[in-house]
């Protein structure tokens, strides 16, 4: 049980003075009753509030999966060029926020919520969260060279990097080997940096998949849509 004012800032509808104005002028009704009290209590979870005829599903969390595109920002402000943020700005959802960063020249599944917890559950390195890249490489790369990423290379931070795993794909359109490149940390620019440390250069870099949670193929970069249900438990577990 919550006020019907908090609520209703909750959703983004305005300031607490805002949200005033609309009691005061009639625009709220709950369960099909017009309220003129701010203070009053709702039940966000069973009652049916609405805001100038239109109903308000009340969410807790909200979660999306984010195709981001190259050249935006993995952040939720940026003076000088857009963001992920802006991407899902029609939501009007406060606090939304990635979970961990792309780099801007790097495309692939991000996931934005405003849930703190999952996000810390996520990132957390105990948590060995897998996270999966596809890797454009300039130049052709060995089963030693693999190797070597599998065990840990010296990318110029105090420790090596975490054992990972890998895979080679098809070659791409342009002829350029590629692989894909399992972490489950993410250091600054480590991927670039891995390859470097083994005398190679990534060309593109993709994230596919986060976790449980795989990047649906059907969205193109810059399109996102909410998590499933299905995905959301699996995110969870």
């Amino acid at each position: 049980m919550q006020r019907i004012d908090k609520f209703l800032c909750d959703q983004n509808l305005g300031t607490r003075k805002q949200v005033k104005e609309y009691i005061k002028n009639g625009m709220i009704s709950v369960n099909g009753a017009v309220i003129k009290k701010p203070e009053q209590h709702i039940d966000e979870a069973v009652d049916e509030i609405c805001f100038g005829g239109k109903i308000l599903n009340y969410a807790r969390y909200h979660y999306y999966m984010l195709y981001k595109p190259q050249n935006v920002v993995s952040a939720t402000t940026d003076n000088k060029s857009m963001t992920v943020v802006d991407l899902l700005k029609k939501e009007n959802v406060r606090n939304l926020a990635p979970v961990g960063r792309l780099d801007k020249d790097t495309e692939g599944l991000l996931l934005m919520t405003d849930d703190g917890t999952l996000t810390h559950n996520l990132l957390s390195p105990r948590k060995h969260v897998d996270k999966d890249y596809e890797v454009h490489l300039a130049h052709e790369i060995t089963d030693e060279d693999l190797q070597k990423l599998e065990d840990g290379v010296d990318i110029g931070d105090e420790q090596k990097t975490l054992p990972a795993r890998t895979c080679r794909d098809q070659m791409d359109a342009d002829g350029r080997n590629v692989i894909h490149l399992i972490l489950h940390e993410g250091r600054f620019h480590q991927v670039k940096r891995m390859l470097e440390a083994v005398g190679n250069e990534v060309l593109f870099l993709k994230r596919i998949s986060m976790g449980n949670l795989v990047l649906d193929d059907t969205l193109q970069p810059g399109e996102y849509r909410e998590l499933t249900e299905q995905e959301l438990q699996d995110l969870r577990q």
